[in-house]
């Protein structure tokens, strides 16, 4: 089987996050400079099959965009040019990144490992990848 890969998408930085070839865990992956996030995965997916990409949503509570709206959804197209034979699918990522925060907190991780952002950004990626698995209505 391939895998799932799961974009959380910022301005600067881009966390990222799999699942095993069975899709039934999803882990972190790395965070890569936004800039060098099409380069990675053109390398990543030539050594991995990768069936779908999820790239988080940001949306306000109220549904309506954020700021970064417009960043994803540039993104969104220049991953379906890149890589048409991949679906790209945007997931909901509220709260991703305050719970991912919290998760490290959880694990024990070292306050200053929290601080490095990366490090959120690539669980963030992790949490909405899982969420994706356990939603029995996904794809």
């Amino acid at each position: 089987m391939s895998r799932i890969l799961a974009i959380d998408y910022g301005a600067r930085r881009t966390g990222l996050a799999v699942t095993d070839p069975l899709q039934i865990i999803a882990g972190a992956l790395t965070t890569v400079e936004t800039k060098e996030l099409i380069p990675f995965l053109k390398k990543y997916m030539a050594a991995e099959p990768v069936e779908r990409i999820l790239i988080g949503a940001p949306l306000n509570l109220d549904g309506s965009p954020t700021h970064a709206t417009p960043l994803v959804a540039a993104a969104v197209k220049q991953l379906t040019k890149e890589f048409p034979q991949v679906p790209i699918q945007e997931v909901d990522e509220q709260f991703t990144s305050k719970r991912a925060k919290h998760a490290m907190v959880e694990m024990g991780m070292k306050k200053k490992d929290r601080r490095v952002k990366g490090n959120t950004d690539r669980i963030a990626a992790a949490i909405m990848l899982q969420e994706y698995l356990e939603n029995p209505q996904r794809g």
